[in-house]
């Protein structure tokens, strides 16, 4: 539980960087109260090879939060496409987020809950609400309640308002909104830290008005948010900006860690 509160109180000093003005309210997060259990939503949403950065974005936030103290069976992980097994991959049945691949983000020990064409607008909706038929399995299921602490990560293509899901369909700011105003009716959490990878992100926020929950994102409206770097070798980027950021700082962070947050906000305050 402590090295999970260490990780939320890490991440929630991103928005301090971008909501100055809430500073006082962003300091007490996540530190009040007494809750007992912690929850991560792991979603990739793109398709395609061309988009396998935000695969890896998933898969590196999926790693970390396992390493900081958070078991498959509390975390929800969509991937909706497999990278890993494209023909097109130089090095099959690996996934990497550094040109340098010394890391598999794949491996051995990946749980994924919700993959291909099961990641959908529906299925995320029912799965956040608690809306799903009798016969889904537990792995599928967000088993939260009024004492969890919920981590909700997203990635892929999107605009003013709205996250593209497969090219297919989106999700909008309200429908995100709803999505969260009902998990509070039902007290499926305790508070929220929602994170968002895309173009315009902060706008997918912006119509949350439920409470206890935080947000964070990689762009402001009109922005673009861009890929880090590429590897030439499998001819892709292969990281977000905003993730690998994120990351270069949790990667160093563990229990005997000295770190402190205020080198995390002049790290950000330096990019």
């Amino acid at each position: 539980m402590a090295r999970w509160n260490w990780i939320l109180s890490i991440l929630i000093v991103l928005v301090s960087s971008i909501l100055c003005d809430q500073e006082e309210k962003v300091e007490g997060f996540f530190s009040q109260s007494g809750h007992t259990n912690n929850w991560a939503v792991l979603v990739c949403t793109s398709r395609f090879w061309f988009n396998y950065r935000h695969v890896a974005n998933t898969l590196s936030m999926y790693r970390t939060v396992k390493r900081l103290g958070i078991p498959d069976s509390n975390i929800i992980l969509m991937l909706a496409d497999d990278v890993s097994c494209n023909p097109r991959n130089k090095y099959p049945a690996t996934v990497y987020n550094n040109a340098n691949r010394l890391l598999d983000l794949y491996g051995d020990n990946v749980e994924v809950d919700y993959r291909g064409y099961e990641v959908t607008v529906e299925n995320f909706i029912r799965m956040l609400t608690g809306r799903v038929s009798p016969d889904t399995p537990r792995s599928k299921r967000l088993l939260s309640d009024d004492r969890s602490n919920i981590l909700v990560y997203m990635t892929g293509h999107g605009g003013d308002e709205f996250l593209k899901f497969q090219d297919a369909e989106e999700i909008s700011a309200y429908d995100l909104a709803d999505s969260f105003k009902q998990m509070s009716e039902k007290k499926r959490y305790n508070e929220i830290l929602f994170m968002i990878d895309t173009c315009q992100a902060n706008t997918m926020y912006s119509k949350i008005n439920s409470t206890n929950i935080l947000a964070t994102g990689s762009s402001k409206l009109d922005e673009s948010s861009y890929s880090h770097h590429t590897d030439y070798d499998i001819g892709v980027a292969v990281i977000d900006s905003f993730t690998y950021y994120n990351l270069e700082f949790l990667e160093n962070v563990d229990q005997t860690s000295d770190k402190t947050l205020q080198e995390l906000v002049k790290r950000l305050q330096q990019l």
